[in-house]
């Protein structure tokens, strides 16, 4: 497999790993500071992704559901960011090793690194919104999300 999907495919599977280790009534938790609850962090990283394949790639966009608002649960961010999984690691293979991605500079290599950074920020937001919405995840979760060699 190609080192750039794997990697990627690890990434979401942390995301996820998060998700599911979190209940169903902490999506509603927010930061101190406010701004987005948990369950709209998770939604955005998904509508970032289609952000990004609406410019590089439309036709990957078949069958990606836009999250509402008002509609999160966990199986719908479940599904959903399983769905643009799919789609961006279809992106990264169109593009090819040292390939390049539409709208991006400089290389497909560069917008893996992008696309963690972005995600691996909302993660560190949604943590600390759990944590002062009095939703903190436990310790075997919280060392979880950095076991890449097992996810």
């Amino acid at each position: 497999m190609d080192p750039i999907i794997e990697t990627w495919q690890i990434h979401n599977r942390i995301n996820l790993y998060l998700l599911e280790n979190i209940a169903e009534e902490a999506l509603a938790g927010q930061s101190a500071s406010k701004g987005r609850t948990v369950g709209q962090q998770f939604a955005h990283i998904h509508g970032v992704r289609m952000m990004w394949l609406k410019a590089a790639a439309p036709q990957l966009l078949e069958g990606l559901p836009k999250i509402e608002k008002e509609n999160i649960s966990k199986a719908i961010l479940k599904d959903a960011l399983e769905l643009s999984e799919k789609a961006i690691s279809q992106l990264f293979e169109l593009a090819g090793p040292g390939g390049k991605i539409k709208g991006f500079k400089p290389h497909a290599t560069a917008f893996l690194g992008y696309l963690i950074s972005h995600e691996s920020h909302h993660r560190g937001q949604i943590m600390l919104a759990l944590k002062q919405s009095g939703h903190m995840v436990d310790q075997k979760t919280q060392y979880g999300i950095w076991e890449w060699g097992t996810r």
